[in-house]
């Protein structure tokens, strides 16, 4: 389905111009939700052993096998427009969420892609360290995300917001005049999470994590030389860069875990996840208390 056709169409029904509308779907993407008991198709499982190729080992971090949390079948998902996930194949995620948590070293986390027509099998029953919960098979359903600096709070004091902040807000006033309208039309479109979700693919990396990842950029180039940031212009860099970066990266997959006390994600580049490189991935295991 052509969903950004779809979208046009409603918005330019409702009397919205049509290079406003251009210029909101550059930034909506559509994250594809993943939940157990919907009654829907089957695009994936959660839990249980995971179909590895003939032949591959289940991947292990020191002397133990990586936790399997959840695979999914990319030709059952929901086509979506824009960088995405492959078009075929599955992906299965591992991930030893304490491990991961604490570690300074990844190691913790994998994402296996196997391709189309690869011939594979059960990669055997998990022990009491590998177990992560029940098996159960999910189906997917489309939401809609925004940048987080589209979510602007309406009781918000302009003079708590950075200087930067502020510039984003004047530009999306200019900018995007029915960004209620359009915002409001998205979800009705594709409602916002309802209930547990199992897992999320797609969407926008979270707000916390594009921060760390921009620091961790701009502090690269400071030690490549290739620039010098004074300490007191550092919180002005870091949204800008933060700003930038946003457009580059893509939550891989976020999800739930059978210890309620974390949640798991993994966090790629667009060009990363086009060319395959899934090794690419960063793991954010977050402790929820």
């Amino acid at each position: 389905m052509d969903h950004q056709g779809q979208f046009r169409a409603a918005a330019l029904e409702s009397g919205i111009p049509d290079d406003e509308i251009s210029r909101f779907t550059a930034h909506l993407r559509l994250a594809i939700r993943l939940s157990g008991g919907s009654g829907g198709v089957p695009v994936g499982q959660v839990g249980g052993s995971p179909r590895l190729p003939v032949g591959m080992d289940w991947p292990v971090a020191g002397d133990n096998r990586l936790p399997f949390v959840f695979f999914v079948d990319c030709a059952a998902l929901p086509h979506v427009d824009g960088p995405g996930l492959p078009a075929d194949g599955s992906l299965l995620f591992f991930l030893d969420h304490e491990e991961d948590h604490l570690a300074s070293e990844p190691g913790y986390a994998r994402v296996i892609q196997v391709p189309a027509g690869t011939e594979t099998e059960v990669a055997g029953e998990p022990t009491g360290h590998e177990a992560v919960g029940k098996e159960y098979d999910v189906s997917a359903t489309l939401v809609a995300r925004l940048p987080d600096w589209f979510a602007t709070d309406e009781e918000e004091d302009e003079d708590d917001l950075s200087p930067f902040q502020q510039q984003l807000a004047r530009d999306l006033e200019r900018d995007l005049p029915h960004l209620d309208e359009l915002r409001a039309l998205a979800h009705d479109l594709w409602p916002p999470d309802e209930g547990l979700a199992s897992a999320c693919l797609g969407g926008y990396v979270d707000d916390e994590v594009m921060t760390s990842i921009a620091e961790q950029t701009l502090v690269g180039r400071e030690m490549a030389g290739e620039i010098v940031i004074p300490v007191a212009t550092w919180y002005s860099h870091v949204e800008k860069e933060k700003h930038r970066l946003t457009s580059e990266w893509m939550t891989l997959a976020r999800f739930s875990l059978a210890d309620e006390f974390y949640s798991g994600s993994f966090v790629i580049r667009h060009d990363d996840l086009a060319a395959g490189r899934l090794d690419k991935a960063l793991s954010v295991t977050e402790f929820s208390e």
